[in-house]
This record gives C-alpha cells, sequence and structure tokens, in this order.
C-alpha cells in the first residue's frame, strides 16, 4: 500500500526517478529554462526550489548538500555564482511553467519550466508597465496645463501681441472689403 505518499514516481524506481530529476536540474540551471511534460516539471519544481533556497547561503555545507543532489560541478558553481545573486531577495518561487500545449506523438501536456528572474522578455514587459502611461482625456487636462504653465502662455500671449502691432492698419484694409461683399450679399437677398 502506498498510504501518505504523495510525490509523484513519474513511471520510475527511485535510482532513475533521482538521477533523471538531477540532470533535468543542471539543465535547467546551465539553460535557465528546458521544455519537458507538466508532470516531470512539477515534480522537478519541487526539486529545485529548495537547492535554490540552499545556494543564498554560500558556505562548504550548503555547497556539498546541493552537490550531493545535482552530482555536477558546474552546475553547483553557477548556481552559486549567479543563480543565488539574482533570487537573494526572492522569498520563494524561483520557477514558473508556462504551458505549450500537447505533444504529438503521445499528446502528453507539454511545458516549459524556467527559472523566474532569467527571462528577459517579461522583465522587459514588466519595465514598460513599470513606466507611467500617458493618458489623454477631456477632463480636468485644462486645469493641469492651466496650473503647470501659465508662465509660458504668458510670453506666447507677449509674442504674439508684439507681431500684431504693425498689423493692425492691414487688418483695417481687409475689414472693410469684407463688409462690403457681405452688404452686397444682403442687398441681392433683399431684392429677391
Amino acid at each position: 500500500m502506498r498510504h501518505n505518499k504523495k510525490f509523484n514516481h513519474l513511471g520510475r524506481k527511485a535510482p532513475h526517478r533521482k538521477a533523471m530529476l538531477a540532470n533535468m536540474a543542471s539543465s535547467l540551471i546551465a539553460h535557465k529554462r528546458i521544455s519537458t511534460t507538466v508532470a516531470k516539471a512539477k515534480a522537478l519544481r519541487m526539486y529545485v526550489e529548495p537547492l535554490i533556497t540552499k545556494a543564498k547561503e554560500d558556505t562548504t555545507h550548503s555547497r556539498r548538500v546541493v552537490f550531493s543532489y545535482l552530482q555536477d560541478k558546474d552546475a553547483v558553481s553557477e548556481l552559486f555564482r549567479e543563480v543565488a545573486v539574482k533570487v537573494a531577495d526572492r522569498p520563494g518561487g524561483y520557477t514558473r511553467i508556462l504551458k505549450t500545449g500537447n505533444r504529438l506523438g503521445d499528446n502528453a501536456d507539454m511545458c516549459i519550466i524556467e527559472l523566474v528572474d532569467f527571462n528577459e522578455a517579461m522583465l522587459a514587459a514588466k519595465e514598460e508597465a513599470a513606466a507611467p502611461k500617458k493618458r489623454r482625456s477631456r477632463r480636468g487636462g485644462a486645469k493641469k496645463a492651466e496650473t503647470t504653465a501659465p508662465v509660458a502662455e504668458a510670453e506666447v500671449v507677449e509674442e504674439v501681441k508684439t507681431e500684431e502691432a504693425p498689423a493692425p492698419e492691414a487688418k483695417a484694409e481687409e475689414t472693410t472689403e469684407e463688409p462690403n461683399a457681405d452688404e452686397s450679399a444682403d442687398e441681392a437677398k433683399k431684392e429677391d
């Protein structure tokens, strides 16, 4: 009977399962993201997250404990040098599982498991979302413009007034011509 044995055996005996998870964890640390089935990814998450937590404390003992699980010097050194530094302030949840659909051969649920702080695309999207967006609305926009730039408007008004000073004579001639055109149009309407 398997009372209270809750982890996924993945259809393998214990030595095969441990070797597979160690290899997958080493690949995840080396490449920062791997593609696998959802069941294996969930088992890998339970396997690798405690190791990343151990790597936050860089001592000889923690290195030896992590090496006993991974059995790969390069993966252990990369875990302690790069990964642990990036996740030092994160309290957990170092991996993300993104489902990608089903595999063609056997219709298994596939996914990508990745280290959270190493996905450049999502980090760039998060930075863009954090930047304040400029909104344009009809309400209150004029009030903000008046309060922020009354000096600039005054300067513009003075410049316009100085440019218009020689122009009133030309405007007077234009205005005298326009009423004549309007008067002739009014007289034509009255005659009809």
